[in-house]
C-alpha cells in the first residue's frame, strides 16, 4: 500500500510530503525491517529524481479527482474514464435534494464501465438506479498540460428518460478536445415539487434537482478536468432536446454563472411563457403550479410527508402512472428565477458565444395528424384566439396536412424559442451567436407514411456523434464530418468556421437581427440562407406575446 501511494504521488508534491511523515512514522516506531528499509528508500530517491525531472509514471489512465484516485482505460490512443462519480449517491435523505459532495474512497478506483443510469418514467430498465450522478471523460491529451477545450455533453429524452452511456464520446475527442458526458436525475426523482420539501430546503424551493445535477457536475469539471490534460476555461455545453432546453437553462440560471464559455443546444430553449397547461413550447410552470401537482401525485400513492415520500420504491416513483407532479424543470426563483424571455429581454443570463438549431420537419414528431379536421381542431384549442393568424401562416397545402402546416409545430417547440434566444442575444448580449437548420432527406421509403418528409426530431445527434447507421442517403457520412468539423471548431474557438479558414469548410455566417441567415446543414453541402419560414414566425412570434399577457 505505502509503495502504492508513492507512485500515485509523483504527481502531487503535497501527497509526497505525506508519504514522507508516514515513512518517518514507521522509522520511528522500528516498523520496517532493515531490508525493506532499504527498498523504500530506494524507491523515495526514484521518486524524487522524476519530480525534480518533471516526468510522469508509466501508469497510463491514473488520475488524481475530488474524491481519490481513479485508474482509467487507454483505447485507440486516448484515455476514457467511466463510472466517475461527481456528487453523493442522491438516496434515502438525499432523495429530492441537491447534490452533495463525492464520498472518497480509499485505494485507486478503477473507472472501466459506465455507472448506473437513472430511473425512467417508463419505468426501471438495464442497470437503472436512483445512485446515478457519474459522469466520464474521453481524452486524447497526453499530458495536463496540454489544456484542450472542453465539451460537456448533456443527454435528452424530455426530462423523462435518457442516460450517458448511449453516447460514445471517442470520435469527437479525437478531433483535439476533451469530451465529458455526463447523468442527471430525470421524471419524478428529478424534478418533483412538492410543498413539504420546499419547506424543509433553504431556498424554500423543489424540483428541480436534475439541473442542479448538471450544475454539481459542471462545477466537477472545473475543479478536475485539468487533470485530463482540459483547459475549464475553454468549457462549452451541449445537448439535444431535453439536453438542449438544459442548455437554454443553464445558460439563464445564475448558479451556472462562469461554469462554462460556449453553448450549443440542438432542438431546444426554454422561452415560452409560464403556463398551468403544458404543450411543446410552452412547458414552464411556476413552483407554486408545480407543487399543486406534487400534493395531487402525492395524494394519489397515499404519501402526504417528505418522510412517507422518500419512503418510496424508487423504481415504482418512476412508473408513470399519474402524469401530473414531476418530469419538468419549474421556475422558482432560484435555479430558474423567471421566465427566460423576460431574463433576456433585461440582460440577465449567463453571456456566451451560442451555435444553436433544430431539424427541418420536427413537427413530425410531436402530435402529428394527416387529418385536416383533426389539425384545426387541435389548432383551435391550443392557440385560441390565434388560432386562425397561425393557420393562416402555417396553411393546410390543397386541403391536406403538407410540409407547411406541419412546420407550425415544429416552430412552437423548437424554431421560434430557438430564433428568438438569438435575436434576444443579439439585442442585450455582446458574445456571437449562429445558427442551423438541420434538412438531411431520411429518404423514406415509399409506402412508409413518412415518405417525403424531412429531418425529424433527434436525427441530427448520430451525425454529431459519428453514430451513423446503414441508411439510404449516401451523403449521410459527408454531412457527419462537416458537423464534426464545425461543433469541435466552435469548442475551441468559440466559431464554427474555426481560427484560420478552412477551404473545405463551407463558411459560416453570424446570425444577426437584420440578417437572419442560418446555416443550412445538408448533404448536398452546408451553406447559407433565410431564416425557413420566418414570415410565418413573426406570428408565432406575436401569439407567444399575447400569450405571456394572458397569463398574467
Amino acid at each position: 500500500m505505502l509503495r502504492l501511494f508513492l507512485l500515485n504521488s509523483i504527481n502531487k508534491p503535497s501527497l509526497f510530503l505525506s508519504a514522507q511523515k508516514k515513512l518517518l512514522k514507521f522509522v520511528a516506531h522500528k516498523s520496517l525491517t532493515k531490508s525493506n528499509m532499504k527498498r523504500v528508500l530506494l524507491f523515495c530517491m526514484v521518486a524524487l529524481v522524476m519530480m525534480a525531472c518533471n516526468t510522469q509514471p508509466k501508469t497510463p489512465g491514473l488520475v488524481e479527482v475530488t474524491g481519490g484516485m481513479i485508474q482509467g482505460v487507454v483505447e485507440d490512443g486516448m484515455t476514457v474514464f467511466k463510472g466517475i462519480p461527481f456528487a453523493a449517491p442522491p438516496v434515502g435523505d438525499l432523495r429530492w435534494k441537491a447534490p452533495q459532495p463525492v464520498v472518497p474512497w480509499e485505494g485507486v478506483r478503477n473507472a472501466d464501465k459506465f455507472g448506473p443510469s437513472p430511473f425512467a418514467n417508463m419505468g426501471p430498465q438495464d442497470n437503472s438506479s436512483e445512485d446515478c450522478l457519474y459522469l466520464n471523460v474521453w481524452t486524447p491529451a497526453q499530458s495536463p498540460k496540454e489544456k484542450l477545450p472542453v465539451m460537456v455533453w448533456i443527454y435528452g429524452g424530455g426530462f423523462s428518460m435518457g442516460t450517458s452511456s448511449f453516447y460514445d464520446g471517442a470520435p469527437i475527442a479525437r478531433q483535439g478536445v476533451v469530451l465529458v458526458t455526463i447523468n442527471y436525475r430525470v421524471g419524478k426523482l428529478g424534478y418533483f415539487a412538492h410543498p413539504a420539501l420546499s419547506a424543509e430546503n433553504p431556498q424554500h424551493v423543489s424540483g428541480n434537482y436534475g439541473i442542479l445535477d448538471q450544475i454539481a457536475a459542471l462545477r466537477w469539471v472545473q475543479d478536475n478536468i485539468a487533470a485530463f490534460g482540459g483547459d475549464p476555461s475553454k468549457v462549452t455545453i451541449f445537448g439535444e432536446s431535453a439536453g438542449g432546453i438544459s442548455v437554454s437553462m443553464l445558460c439563464a440560471s445564475p448558479l451556472a454563472k462562469g461554469l462554462f464559455r460556449g453553448a450549443i443546444s440542438q432542438s431546444g430553449s426554454s422561452f415560452g411563457p409560464i403556463r398551468p397547461k403544458s404543450y411543446p413550447g410552452e412547458n414552464m410552470k411556476s413552483l407554486a403550479q408545480a407543487e399543486r401537482e406534487g400534493v395531487e401525485y402525492a395524494e394519489s400513492v397515499g404519501a402526504t410527508t417528505a418522510e412517507a415520500l422518500r419512503a418510496l420504491d424508487p423504481a415504482e416513483l418512476s412508473r408513470q402512472t399519474v402524469v401530473t407532479g414531476g418530469a419538468w424543470p419549474c421556475v422558482d426563483g432560484y435555479v430558474i428565477p423567471d421566465d427566460q424571455y423576460k431574463m433576456y429581454e433585461a440582460g440577465n443570463y449567463n453571456d456566451v458565444a451560442l451555435l444553436i438549431g433544430y431539424n427541418s420537419d420536427e413537427g413530425d414528431s410531436f402530435g402529428f395528424t394527416e387529418d385536416p379536421k383533426d389539425h384545426v381542431a387541435a389548432v383551435k384549442e391550443r392557440y385560441e384566439d390565434f388560432a386562425d393568424k397561425l393557420l393562416a401562416a402555417y396553411p393546410l397545402v390543397d386541403g391536406k396536412v403538407g410540409k407547411v402546416t406541419r412546420d407550425l409545430g415544429r416552430d412552437s417547440a423548437f424554431g421560434w424559442g430557438t430564433w428568438v434566444w438569438g435575436r434576444l442575444q443579439n439585442q442585450t448580449g455582446k458574445q456571437p451567436v449562429y445558427m442551423y437548420y438541420f434538412d438531411q432527406d431520411p429518404m423514406y421509403p415509399e409506402g412508409d407514411r413518412r415518405y417525403g418528409h424531412r429531418s425529424p426530431h433527434g436525427q441530427d445527434v448520430n451525425f454529431v456523434f459519428q453514430n451513423l447507421r446503414p441508411g439510404n442517403n449516401p451523403t449521410d457520412q459527408a454531412l457527419a464530418q462537416y458537423m464534426l468539423k464545425y461543433w469541435t471548431n466552435f469548442a475551441k474557438c468559440c466559431n464554427p468556421n474555426g481560427e484560420q479558414s478552412d477551404a473545405d469548410l463551407p463558411v459560416w455566417p453570424l446570425f444577426q437581427n437584420d440578417n437572419s441567415q442560418v446555416m443550412v446543414l445538408t448533404g448536398e453541402g452546408p451553406h447559407p440562407a433565410p431564416v425557413a419560414s420566418e414570415a410565418a414566425m413573426w406570428v408565432l412570434n406575436d401569439y407567444f406575446a399575447w400569450r405571456r399577457l394572458q397569463e398574467k
